[in-house]
């Protein structure tokens, strides 16, 4: 297939997604997905024989990349459908009890009228004791949402943060959490019945101090919005602010320096795995100084995956992002085979070795000395920590006739487990 007849090819496949009676359905776009990856596969060979033959084209690997992007593209709408879909089942933050006690029903309702209309704000410093609604008390800081709001930003934050949906996430109302860890020194023995049973060595405990950072974002809207009491002024807020934390936050779980912000799991001292100590993150390496091996690249994947010991390789998930997604798709085994495999079901992740694949943007490219991939048992390796209570000022006066809703949330994250996190470097 020629140049142009491939362009003509493409541009009909776009048209005839465009015009199709729902373009967005999970099925339609599942199928597509599955399409690409077949094309993909078979122009990645046409391409792998003409560079064996010496006849390597430009055009012809310029054409898998193409794919390669469209395979990208598709595999993010469908995350985009399934995030929209969880958000939606998410919403409805000020329908329904909830569970809620009657005070916090009567402060969910009084801050309902404060946050349309600006008033009622000596009744909400009242209500918001005796409604639990928070551990702190700070009347120069706004107040804080109600159980059912604070519920639906939580839910749609998972929903669309890649690192919040696969870490731990813990719930405290102190500004840090200490947690200990053994180091070894508790050994078992072995005794016979009538044997002596000396003194085991005491254990050698370790602390780990995670710390609450504030985060903020600033939504606004008009009043004639919040004059419609049609809108859900939870979920409009959760919408908001999730776009604003999830990208704060997804940076800071990845790279943050732990300075005002938590501490990404890449920002940790790194050792190669032969070498694993306590205190760093084991690595493997790619095999070539920029980029993965000429020969048997996959040999770097599957080293990665068994510098995790067992008990956390079960649970193991790679991550990546979506460009390094694109140069893994064409990897294959000594005998041909790929070793990325497509979900074969709309909701089930991508495979690579047998493991599940999450993407993140927030993940480096690859690069010499980068660390593109990391896998591991992410509810044991990375924990983050959010601060009870979601705050909210309203700013009526700043950008008039807008209403400006400062937003700030209390959170903390780093490693929790170094065992439980290796990461590939490019690297010779």
């Amino acid at each position: 297939m020629s140049f142009m007849e491939d362009q003509v090819r493409m541009r009909g496949l776009l048209k005839a997604r465009a015009e199709a009676p729902n373009p967005d359905d999970p099925k339609v776009v599942f199928a597509d997905l599955k399409k690409a990856v077949e094309a993909m596969r078979s122009e990645h060979q046409k391409d792998l024989a003409a560079i064996k033959a010496g006849l390597g084209d430009y055009v012809q690997s310029e054409k898998v990349d193409r794919i390669n992007a469209d395979i990208s593209a598709l595999q993010k709408t469908l995350d985009e459908i399934a995030v929209a879909t969880a958000a939606l089942q998410a919403g409805g933050g000020g329908g329904g009890d909830g569970g809620e006690t009657r005070e916090q029903r009567e402060y969910g309702q009084a801050f309902t009228s404060w946050f349309r209309h600006g008033d009622g704000e000596d009744k909400i410093k009242e209500m918001q004791a005796s409604a639990a609604a928070s551990t702190q008390s700070d009347p120069d800081g706004g107040f804080v949402v109600p159980t059912q709001m604070e519920s639906t930003i939580d839910r749609v934050l998972t929903t669309t943060s890649t690192v919040r949906s696969l870490a731990r996430v813990m719930r405290i109302s102190g500004r840090s959490y200490k947690k200990l860890v053994n180091q070894g020194g508790a050994a078992a023995q072995w005794v016979g019945e009538t044997d002596a049973r000396p003194e085991t060595a005491t254990p050698v405990l370790n602390g780990i101090e995670f710390v609450l950072q504030e985060l903020s974002a600033s939504p606004a809207t008009t009043q004639r919005l919040l004059d419609d009491a049609a809108v859900d002024i939870a979920q409009w807020l959760a919408d908001e602010v999730s776009i604003s934390f999830t990208e704060a936050e997804g940076g800071a779980f990845v790279s943050g320096d732990g300075n005002g912000k938590p501490k990404g799991f890449l920002s940790y001292p790194t050792v190669l795995n032969s070498s694993y100590k306590w205190g760093k993150i084991g690595f493997a390496k790619s095999g070539n100084a920029s980029a993965f091996a000429d020969t048997d690249p996959g040999n770097a994947l599957i080293d990665l995956v068994y510098a995790l010991r067992q008990g956390y390789r079960q649970n193991g998930q790679f991550l990546m992002n979506d460009l390094t997604a694109a140069a893994v798709r064409k990897l294959t085994d000594g005998q041909g085979r790929y070793l990325w495999q497509e979900g074969l079901q709309m909701a089930e992740p991508a495979r690579l070795v047998g493991y599940a694949t999450r993407t993140d943007d927030n993940m480096p490219d690859i690069a010499a000395n980068a660390f593109p991939i990391a896998f591991a048992d992410w509810a044991r390796a990375y924990l983050i920590i959010d601060g009870a209570g979601i705050r909210v000022l309203r700013d009526p006066y700043t950008s008039k006739p807008n209403v400006i809703f400062y937003t700030t949330k209390r959170v903390g994250g780093g490693v929790q487990n170094y065992e439980a996190l290796k990461l590939l470097k490019i690297a010779a």
